[in-house]
């Protein structure tokens, strides 16, 4: 119950969440289970299509890059539709481009099914927020945007370690059309639950390119991607690093990607509650932080139980920092719809440069442990974003 009054001092319950919002949430879950289970199935992707460990990164990359170019493009196209009918057409075009993904008999199939996806994961993302925030109301809008973004960490709390366990046990064929029924599953939901009579709101674009001018503003975009691209060159990267550098079988790769994950759902808790008080003090310590942990874990990778602190250090400070971005993001410039679309595509860009950097020195013969070299000087370069006083809040 809510301490809260109705106005004549009569107590009322908090408002109940729709249980729609749910289902945008399990849908954000499956779409990034989806971006992210490329990592944990390396060795069996790349013996099916006859690539290098590499070339199978670069489909994280492609994944990005349909979330970097396509995903804002189509959603503004969307806007003159519903948001109900906005939502189901992009859960059913991500089912189609995950099909596609499972019946693929070769790279260049499974890349173009990779950017299908990577552009409705990041439509689908934007409008289901959206719809959360209408559909809950004022009073729990929060609470409602909270339960949507849950997905993502706990994509990497389970979905993860799931499609890699399945694919460890079956193959990863199966893992894609796990992902696809799950995604069809809250299609359901949503068709059943959602509001036909929602609408987005309308977009007052002179108001909000003018925010796009501020200085400050690329300041804070450009320390968020660097964040990302730091924490992507290493986490693209850790399946192969876990077997082949630090000696961990296969089976134990799984469990390692919980441990990760449960670190981010720890770590974004913390830097949530604390991310508008402190938001720079947190940027700077977590960049230096990352920068550290990725540098020592590329010195001791060969030792197993190192491996572990580091796997957990790095899921405490990479992505987790998202709460402490955004609070930047928005203090910079504002909250508008298109600030923040241009943000998420800075960190799909994030996402795209560490995995394909990471891959690329590896391709140059620098290693299996390389990308870790990557990402802690992307980190460094991260902290430099931070240090002119004209790049502050």
């Amino acid at each position: 119950m809510s301490n809260r009054s109705d106005g004549l001092g009569r107590p009322h319950a908090e408002a109940a969440i729709p249980l729609a919002v749910y289902a945008f949430g399990a849908g954000i879950f499956s779409m990034t289970t989806s971006e992210f289970m490329v990592a944990g199935m390396m060795p069996s992707l790349s013996a099916a299509f006859s690539v290098s460990i590499p070339e199978i990164g670069y489909l994280i990359s492609i994944y990005a890059a349909g979330m970097v170019i396509g995903g804002p493009l189509l959603t503004v196209g969307l806007l003159r539709f519903s948001r109900k009918t906005a939502l189901l057409l992009l859960l059913a075009v991500f089912i189609l481009g995950q099909a596609l993904g499972a019946m693929a008999t070769g790279y260049a199939v499974m890349a173009l099914a990779r950017a299908i996806t990577g552009v409705a994961s990041a439509a689908f993302f934007a409008v289901s927020l959206s719809a959360a925030a209408e559909m809950a109301g004022s009073q729990a809008r929060g609470r409602a945007s909270s339960i949507v973004l849950a997905g993502l960490m706990l994509a990497t709390v389970f979905g993860l370690p799931m499609a890699t366990l399945i694919d460890q046990h079956f193959d990863w064929r199966t893992s894609f059309w796990v992902v696809a029924v799950l995604v069809l599953v809250c299609t359901g939901i949503v068709a059943a639950l959602t509001p036909a009579s929602a609408r987005p709101e309308k977009i007052d674009l002179p108001f909000e390119l003018a925010a796009l001018k501020s200085g400050k503003l690329w300041a804070a975009y450009a320390t968020s991607g660097l964040i990302i691209a730091a924490t992507f060159a290493a986490f693209s990267y850790f399946s192969p690093i876990f077997t082949e550098v630090s000696g961990f079988s296969p089976e134990a790769v799984p469990t390692l990607y919980v441990l990760y994950g449960a670190a981010t759902v720890i770590g974004n808790i913390v830097i949530g509650r604390y991310a508008d008080r402190y938001t720079m003090p947190i940027l700077v310590f977590g960049l230096s932080t990352l920068a550290i942990s990725l540098v020592a874990f590329g010195l001791l990778a060969r030792s197993e139980v190192f491996t572990v602190v580091a796997t957990i250090v790095l899921g405490l400070v990479g992505v987790t920092m998202n709460p402490a971005m955004a609070a930047r993001i928005m203090r910079t410039a504002n909250p508008r719809p298109l600030v923040n679309s241009v943000h998420g595509a800075i960190i799909s860009l994030g996402v795209l440069v560490g995995s394909w950097l990471g891959g690329l020195s590896i391709s140059a013969g620098f290693g299996t442990v390389s990308p870790l070299w990557i990402g802690a000087g992307l980190a460094i370069i991260g902290l430099g974003t931070l240090a002119p006083r004209s790049a502050r809040i």
